[in-house]
Order: C-alpha cells, then sequence, then structure tokens
C-alpha cells in the first residue's frame, strides 16, 4: 500500500519557521520508521503494510500536534495488496510509457 499524505499545524501562532519545524518533524519519524518513503514539495508518500503504515501517519500527526492547537492532515492510499515495491515501479511505468509516446511520436 502507497500512502501519501500531507500534515501541517493549524491555528498557532505564526512564528517564522514554525510550519517548516513541524514538518520536518512528521518527516523524520517516518524516516525513522524503515518504511520506503520519498518526500516532494507538497506531501510524503510511504510504502508498506496497512497498520505500519498508519502508525507511522499517526506519530507523525502526533509530531506535528507539539506545534500547535489543530493539526490539518490530507490522505491519499493506493491499496493493492500483495503489491511492494511500488513507491519506485509506478515511476519506472510512466517514465517508460513517456518514453514509448515519444518514439511512436
Amino acid at each position: 500500500m502507497l500512502v501519501a499524505f500531507s500534515v501541517s499545524p493549524s491555528g498557532g501562532s505564526d512564528e517564522s519557521g514554525s510550519v517548516h519545524d513541524a514538518v520536518a518533524a512528521a518527516v523524520r519519524v517516518v524516516r525513522a520508521s524503515g518504511l520506503p518513503n520519498r518526500t516532494d514539495a507538497m506531501f510524503t508518500t510511504i510504502e508498506g503494510e496497512w497498520d505500519e503504515v498508519m502508525d507511522v501517519v499517526r506519530r507523525a500527526t502526533e509530531a506535528v500536534g507539539a506545534y500547535g492547537p489543530r493539526v490539518s492532515l490530507v490522505l491519499k492510499a493506493d491499496i493493492r495488496p500483495g503489491r511492494s515495491g511500488e513507491l519506485e515501479g509506478k515511476v519506472e511505468r510512466l517514465e517508460a510509457a513517456i518514453q514509448r509516446q515519444a518514439i511512436e511520436s
């Protein structure tokens, strides 16, 4: 299963860097989990089994909660039992399709 999520504090003070610090705390939780993951400008994507991925999302959300009285969580999941390596595999298949279309054009 792949889960892409974004978590940030809301409703707190607007101190410089506070959102970045909160997001950094969440990303540290994800990276410490040992599960395959990738962070980009909008989301962090993590791969694993349901219980382990959701536990990491919960702990990352709790880490952000230390930075304000309210937390915003956006989550999107690709649930495909029996599949692994999709964090890289989906991108590889996309790149192959792009190359194939370029050749066919």
